[in-house]
């Protein structure tokens, strides 16, 4: 899988959980660029990507990842 595809895939999951069509997520988006990015919307989303590609996040994983890039480089690696 191409991280392009990973993207596709991803701005999919980000438009569900967020309800919002218009997302556009890029390696350097973090929850400051998403306004309903809090918290709770945090576990939402990490749930619906893990479900989406089939894996599971370390507890670390979650908590080090600081952008959407961190993201596809742990979905490339699984």
């Amino acid at each position: 899988m191409s991280k392009e595809e990973i993207y596709e895939r991803l701005n999919t999951v980000f438009r569900d959980v967020f309800d919002d069509d218009e997302i556009e997520v890029n390696e350097n988006t973090t929850s400051d660029d998403i306004e309903d990015w809090d918290s709770l919307e945090h576990i939402n989303l990490v749930a619906a990507v893990e479900q989406e590609f089939g894996i599971k996040f370390t507890m670390a994983q979650v908590m080090g990842m600081k952008n959407v890039g961190e993201m596809v480089d742990i979905i490339l690696g699984a």
